[in-house]
């Protein structure tokens, strides 16, 4: 069994190993780590405020020397890495591969930033009361942030925020998911060894008590937390004066056109719904297929779906893995409940693998706006499914979701890919692709309940900046 430390003010600490860490699919556990207390986190936050100038006056080539550092220890303990996502995470080992990928890619973009924090010259002399004047902008680091992040993604949503927080020269405290902690405590000795200022990095983890001050205490100046919308938005009343980037999920919805030729993204979709598990905050949940194309493309779409499969994370074929404990499986399978009761058509059937929390991928029809399963984030493999008559008709049934993360659009029509772009109040609009397509280097963020502010290595590192302003007269 593996005992893993916690980092403190950048040095190993293990006050305890109280912390268990249980395979996903077996339910075995597999590796301790401890639980910080309150008196830690004090001591995180004073080292990381002391560090603060440390890592301001680092160079451009400093910082990119260590992120350089993380991009090849992560080549050297790839498949370290991917093991721990398919045990801890009960990832799929495909989608393992592709999340250790990204994290790579993630941390080598950041290293590519480190050259462009650029400011801009601001001639002021447009009128007769600035001659003489100019003005230039520069970015300097916010100071210290907070990080707490999911479950889902423990090892690239962690890269997200800890790359472009060395980027931008902001020492960190880092609060993984108790489910899953190894990947950011196994990033943790690779920091270690980068050459961070002393007391730069905190990687801590603990319950949510504990942790309360990454949240309120005021000498922390940035929070970015990806999550739930109950607990983010609860966090931003809490938070006070520092600035704050919400990433909170969603239930995204695909819209398939009048025309499109849907028998070739049939894959596309399946993978979308239930890819690992639907256990991610842009899995595709609502589907929209426009009328005269319906019959047709549910009946491949049933077919497909009983198809995939299902099992062991480790098994190279599985696509739909356990769920992160058996509440979560038993809350999707009663939503399901809830929703036939009201009136929804199953078309293939969600049950739970004996002894185990994973959950056989399900499909519904017409499943009433108003039941969770349609109006609330499901998490879990289920695809529910709606005609529409016009294009209008189906941007008007996205928009009435309380979420707005991201929407993908089956469209050959340029009109319909603009109107959906000008029409939809969500932070990413995708036109022949699913609503799960992310690229490290966007933008990605929501608008209404999926929260406020942007990730993506370039849009992160704004939110951990301040543009300064330095005026200059020249006397004559």
């Amino acid at each position: 069994m593996q005992k893993f430390p916690m980092f403190l003010a950048g040095k190993c600490s293990t006050p305890n190993q109280d912390l268990l860490i249980r395979d996903k699919y077996s339910n075995q556990i597999i590796a301790t780590a401890p639980l910080a207390t309150a008196d830690h986190f004090e001591k995180a936050i004073q080292a990381g405020c002391a560090a603060a100038e440390a890592m301001q006056q680092l160079t451009g080539a400093d910082r990119k020397r260590v992120l350089h550092h993380c991009v090849e220890r992560l080549r050297q303990s790839r498949e370290d890495f991917v093991q721990s996502l398919v045990q801890e995470a009960g990832k799929p080992i495909s989608f393992a591969d592709i999340e250790v990928d990204r994290c790579i890619e993630t941390f080598s973009l950041a290293a590519e930033e480190t050259t462009r924090l650029e400011g801009q010259v601001i001639p002021l002399d447009g009128t007769a009361r600035g001659a003489g004047y100019t003005g230039m902008t520069r970015l300097f680091p916010v100071g210290l942030c907070s990080f707490i992040t999911p479950f889902n993604f423990p090892l690239n949503l962690v890269a997200h925020k800890v790359a472009p927080a060395i980027a931008a020269g902001c020492p960190f405290i880092l609060k993984p998911a108790s489910w899953t902690p190894m990947c950011a405590l196994m990033l943790g000795d690779i920091l270690l060894e980068s050459g961070l200022p002393g007391g730069a990095f905190s990687i801590l983890p603990a319950t949510r008590h504990a942790s309360a001050p990454l949240i309120v205490d005021d000498r922390i100046e940035f929070l970015s937390f990806t999550g739930s919308d109950k607990v983010g938005w609860q966090m931003k009343r809490d938070c006070g004066r520092k600035r704050i980037c919400l990433e909170l999920g969603g239930n995204a919805t695909c819209i398939v056109d009048e025309h499109y030729p849907w028998q070739g993204i049939i894959p596309k979709i399946i993978s979308a719904a239930f890819g690992q598990s639907g256990q991610s905050c842009i899995s595709l949940q609502r589907l929209l297929i426009h009328r005269s194309i319906y019959d047709a493309m549910l009946e491949k779409l049933i077919a497909a779906a009983a198809e995939v499969r299902y099992g062991d994370p480790a098994d190279p074929t599985t696509v739909v893995g356990p769920m992160i404990d058996a509440a979560e499986a038993d809350r999707v399978l009663d939503w399901i409940e809830k929703a036939k009761t009201a009136g929804a058509r199953e078309l293939l059937a969600s049950r739970k693998m004996d002894g185990t929390s994973v959950i056989t991928p399900g499909l519904l029809d017409r499943v009433p706006e108003d039941q969770s399963l349609c109006c609330d984030e499901v998490f879990g493999p289920v695809l529910i499914t709606e005609p529409f008559d016009e294009f209008d008709e189906a941007l008007a049934k996205v928009n009435r979701s309380k979420y707005g993360l991201q929407t993908g659009v089956f469209t050959d029509s340029i009109k319909h890919a603009w109107l959906a772009w000008e029409r939809l109040n969500v932070g990413g609009v995708i036109v022949g692709d699913t609503p799960n397509t992310r690229f490290d280097s966007m933008p990605y963020g929501g608008v209404k309940a999926s929260g406020v502010g942007r990730e993506g290595v370039r849009y992160a590192i704004n939110e951990m900046t301040n543009e300064r302003l330095l005026v200059i007269h020249q006397n004559k």
